[in-house]
């Protein structure tokens, strides 16, 4: 058997997290077992539709590296891919239900259907539409809604690879609509006619769908066809870890993340993990160690929670493996000097959890590195061990003078050979003269301008010799 699976959002907004982790489950599945995945548009809710939605959808699932085998954009065996293209595929399917006596027109007007609800709501017991049923049958001549007529009213039980055995009984059972007034079929008819004409193995879909799944298998009863193998996802929980993920909880578009600078493999490594355990102690995983460890059988029942910091972690995980240079690339990282900035890299991997984050840096904390700073003598007196008023040299004069005059003949090969150059000199600062720190404060303090900021070393490599003793040399002209 081939595996074939599909992911089949409705275009009626942004694309987020609990719907990009279906279409990645989905994905996995038949990519491990080289299979096809299959990308279908469930238009059929017109009223819902929001224009653009369906080039958001296939730009989203492109930038988290999910592409399809059949779908819009791409030839396919089963194409059209779009539900609204597929209309006369729907009414052969309907025409055989009627002809198989498993169809019938809709007889009541929608002020009647809302009187025998409102009569099951005052007498406290569910509405049926199949306890309705007209007696004797009309033609359908298409000009209003045709519903199923449920072959068998019965304990439906199934086999989720999820989820294991569910069950539901006869009260899951009723004659939906399968084609409405307007000629447009609903969800509950069109997705199955689409599974079974585009030959899906595997539904990776949410709980939602579980109470509606004898309707499904009634459906598929009546066609003599063979449903799916039915695999339900978890629920994405919010912070609370209780209540399912929604907007007001932070649930965001999935292309935010990108303007946000996430990386696409971290984020697609963090919804695998939503959900799914690998039975290993193993956190980062690359799209094609994802594609090789993923099992549905190790799809979690209980609902998973969306961290963010958890997100972050990984996102920073997955930056600092790149090259400075593909760090530079794919943060589209400017800075007025770019030899300075792919020298400052190892620095701001080491701080930002995003490439939003080091863009931030570098017109901020970090923007030291590229324009000289306004130094206040005050701080950059601030740890000299002599008293100001006495009228000498203070202390931190001759320390910068020592350091510039070192500094001229470091070898800038790293901030290793930096450090070990100029360690020395506040090692051996005495501790009635203050130790390390009258040392190593004012030159951090005269190269950034900043009380907290790299340290020296580091912004001595960034900046390079001739710079550094530049900034030094400034630094105790505004102390004469």
């Amino acid at each position: 058997m081939t595996v074939r699976t599909r992911f089949a959002p409705s275009p009626t907004g942004f694309m987020h997290v609990g719907g990009v982790r279906t279409a990645l489950f989905a994905w996995l599945w038949a990519r491990k077992h080289n299979g096809q995945f299959i990308l279908r548009i469930e238009d059929t809710d017109k009223v819902r539709e929001v224009e653009g939605s369906i080039g958001h959808i296939m730009e989203s699932l492109r930038w988290l590296g999910i592409e399809w085998d059949e779908g819009p954009n791409v030839d396919g065996p089963h194409a059209p891919y779009i539900q609204s293209e597929r209309l006369p595929l729907y009414r052969r399917y309907a025409d055989k239900l009627l002809m198989g006596g498993f169809a019938y027109p809709d007889p009541y007007t929608e002020e009647e259907l809302e009187a025998l609800r409102q009569k099951a709501e005052d007498e406290k017991r569910p509405f049926l539409y199949r306890e309705h049923r007209p007696e004797t049958e009309m033609e359908w001549d298409g000009t209003t809604a045709l519903r199923f007529k449920a072959p068998f009213i019965k304990r439906y039980t199934w086999h989720d690879e999820a989820r294991g055995e569910l069950t539901a009984g006869e009260e899951a059972v009723d004659d939906f609509i399968l084609l409405k007034a307007d000629g447009y079929p609903t969800y509950n008819f069109c997705h199955v006619v689409d599974d079974i004409e585009m030959e899906v193995t595997h539904v990776m879909r949410g709980e939602e769908f579980i109470s509606s799944t004898p309707k499904f298998l009634s459906l598929y009863d009546a066609l003599e066809m063979k449903p799916p193998v039915y695999v339900t996802m978890p629920s994405i929980l919010g912070p609370d870890g209780h209540k399912k993920l929604s907007k007001r909880d932070g649930a965001k578009d999935i292309l935010d993340y990108k303007t946000e600078g996430y990386l696409p493999e971290a984020l697609m490594n963090f919804l695998a993990l939503l959900g799914w355990n690998p039975g290993t102690d193993q956190e980062l995983f690359t799209p094609t160690e994802l594609i090789e460890a993923f099992d549905i059988s190790r799809i979690q029942k209980s609902g998973a929670m969306f961290n963010d910091e958890k997100l972050l972690f990984m996102n920073q995980q997955w930056m600092r493996k790149l090259s400075d240079r593909e760090f530079i690339k794919k943060g589209n990282l400017e800075a007025a000097d770019m030899e300075r900035l792919e020298r400052a890299i190892p620095v701001i991997k080491e701080r930002a959890h995003t490439f939003g984050d080091a863009r931030e840096m570098i017109t901020g904390e970090l923007s030291c590195l590229f324009l000289r700073p306004t130094l206040d003598p005050a701080v950059l007196l601030a740890k000299d061990p002599k008293d100001p008023n006495l009228g000498e040299p203070s202390y931190t004069q001759v320390i910068l003078t020592t350091l510039a005059e070192a500094l001229e003949s470091v070898e800038m090969t790293s901030v290793e050979t930096v450090k070990e150059s100029l360690m020395g000199i506040a090692d051996a600062n005495p501790k009635e003269n203050g130790g390390r720190g009258a040392v190593l404060w004012p030159l951090r303090y005269a190269l950034s301008g900043q009380e907290r900021s790299p340290d020296p070393f580091s912004l001595i490599y960034i900046l390079g010799k001739e710079e550094s003793i530049l900034r030094i040399e400034e630094a105790l002209g505004i102390l004469e």
